[in-house]
């Protein structure tokens, strides 16, 4: 098999024949554009609103509202460019889909295992937060459930080993065993990873309903929230609003980033959508725009109402009411967060098995993974799949590996979704009008050309201006920024080399700037985020060359 077959691409017209006509698919077509505006908003408000949101403010303080509103501008431009993919491509498969048609296979498979950290993994975290909430829910009903069946094993040892009080300390020293070994394990998460497995395998439409129920609740509750809290904000929180500068509001890129990660799941469902071309856009770019302001408006409350410092916890609108003896709010916030954490894991347990199932169609999967149960019209073998890599790692894995190992897998999958709409991006008149006949949906043209260079050069001179040592700094390859200044360096290689090509091919500028700004909050992360998907990424390359392109359905196209 010769070195180009790895990127070779799948036609569109192929891909519709599999799944996108409405034709040969067996999945029930039962969703419209609430639906899939409320499956938005159900992903999206969830683990970022009530726990990820504390460590965010905890690190950037007030000014972290200036990185949400970055994450909803980088979101936004990359939620139009699904929007445009969905449209040309109304199939399952999400980001996967849209790499094949553009990248080729190689990259295809790159982002389809991407999207497992994004959605199955993901669903982990979630399930501990949902633990955290649902044991305070039942606390103030006085039930009591054993400390060592609320906290998840490697938490309670690092605690032990450490010496901290508190939960896991307790829970390692009580623990009943079983021969040398200690049980301890979350059993919460363990049940309503179960749970939602049972419900998404029976069928779309019973999710659909009881996800929309979910999403009405925990929006009237946040909305709530606001309007209990706001009369509790004491200005001089907001000051300093940056306490540990701008680097430290950087810092809290993964929860932030966890926070708007939802909104292209309703990707995964196109070929559930009674109309994707003209649905799945909307639904998208809806529920990002009405979970952005409702982000933005809690962060200025939480930081308002306490000190940033007292927001270092798991279930920060709890804390905050807690502090203010507003013990009323407490059992509210408690039932909020256990309906949208639960909500948000439906979602996510949707999307991963139909990615699978579309992957299963190309070969890069076992076929299995495509079959389709005969009463319930799902995705059952790759549903039960799903709840078995979320539930397995429950037992031996804690939420902060997680959160940060998710966020990194959806940003990279956000920059190949935009650079692959820019490879598509038609440059002409004639390739516009010819795509409007073809789809429902395009992002609006707009020539770069002069444009994005201009953006280079004024944001490289305010840099300068505004922060005299940030590229002194920058090139300091010594101490403990040196992860975060490599990355920054080749962010501004990667700036000048897209505007050397904006000038000469005249790209888009809106996935122009969807690509840069994703790869900007990329420079956010971590060593250790980029070592454990460095290592996720090979697993998967040596999982493809060893299965995947021996099977793919593209060998016997000549």
């Amino acid at each position: 098999m010769a070195f180009k077959d790895l990127f070779r691409t799948k036609p569109i017209s192929k891909i519709l024949q599999q799944g996108g006509d409405g034709e040969h698919d067996g999945l029930h077509k039962v969703l419209t554009v609430r639906d899939l505006t409320f499956f938005g908003i159900a992903a999206i408000i969830g683990g970022g609103t009530f726990s990820a949101i504390g460590n965010a403010c905890f690190s950037g303080g007030p000014g972290v509202i200036l990185l949400y509103v970055l994450c909803a501008v980088a979101c936004g431009f990359t939620a139009m460019c699904y929007a445009e993919f969905a449209s040309r491509v109304p199939v399952s498969g999400s980001a996967y889909t849209y790499a094949y048609v553009s990248f080729g296979e190689l990259f295809a498979w790159i982002i389809g295992w991407a999207l497992i950290m994004e959605y199955s993994i993901g669903n982990i975290y979630i399930a501990f937060s949902w633990s955290g909430y649902f044991t305070n829910l039942l606390e103030s009903f006085h039930i009591h459930l054993p400390e060592w069946l609320t906290i998840n094993y490697t938490e309670a040892h690092r605690n032990f080993l450490e010496n901290k009080a508190g939960e896991g300390f307790t829970a390692w020293q009580n623990a009943p065993m079983l021969g040398s070994l200690k049980i301890i394990f979350d059993l919460p998460a363990v049940i309503i990873n179960v749970l939602i497995t049972y419900l998404v395998y029976r069928g779309t439409k019973e999710s659909k309903n009881f996800s929309n129920a979910m999403v009405i609740i925990k929006l009237l509750i946040v909305v709530l929230v606001i309007a209990v809290g706001i009369f509790y904000v004491d200005i001089d929180n907001w000051a300093p609003f940056m306490p540990n500068g701008f680097g430290g509001v950087m810092a809290g890129v993964s929860a932030v980033f966890f926070a708007y990660i939802g909104f292209d799941a309703v990707s995964t469902l196109a070929e559930e959508s009674k109309n994707p071309q003209r649905d799945l856009p909307k639904g998208m770019i809806y529920s990002l725009v009405i979970c952005t302001v409702l982000y933005i408006i809690l962060a200025l409350v939480l930081t308002g109402m306490v000190p940033y410092t007292a927001l270092g916890v798991t279930d920060p609108l709890a804390e905050i009411f807690a502090l203010k003896g507003v013990k009323w709010m407490l059992f509210i916030v408690s039932i909020a967060a256990v309906v949208a954490m639960t909500s948000v894991m439906l979602v996510f347990q949707l999307g991963q098995p139909r990615i699978w199932m579309t992957m299963s169609r190309d070969g890069l999967m076992p076929k299995k993974f495509s079959s389709i149960h005969p009463k319930f019209k799902t995705p059952g073998f790759a549903t039960i799949v799903t709840g078995i890599v979320v539930g397995l790692p429950i037992f031996f894995t804690d939420e902060t590996f997680v959160l940060d190992f998710t966020s990194i897998g959806t940003l990279f999958a956000f920059v190949l979704v935009c650079g692959g709409v820019l490879l598509l991006s038609p440059q002409s008149e004639a390739e516009v009008a010819e795509a409007k006949t073809r789809s429902k949906f395009r992002i609006p043209y707009i020539n770069s050309k002069f444009i994005f260079p201009l953006i280079v050069i004024v944001a490289i001179v305010l840099v300068n201006y505004l922060f005299p040592d940030f590229f002194a700094n920058t090139l300091d390859f010594s101490g403990d920024a040196i992860t975060t200044n490599v990355t920054m360096v080749l962010f501004f290689i990667l700036c000048i080399i897209m505007a050397v090509l904006a000038f000469l091919k005249n790209l888009s500028l809106i996935p122009l700037l969807g690509l840069v700004s994703c790869c900007y909050l990329l420079t956010g992360m971590a060593l250790n985020n980029w070592m454990w998907f460095g290592v996720w990424l090979l697993l998967g390359l040596i999982f493809y060359f060893t299965y995947g392109r021996k099977n793919s359905k593209l060998n016997a196209v000549k």
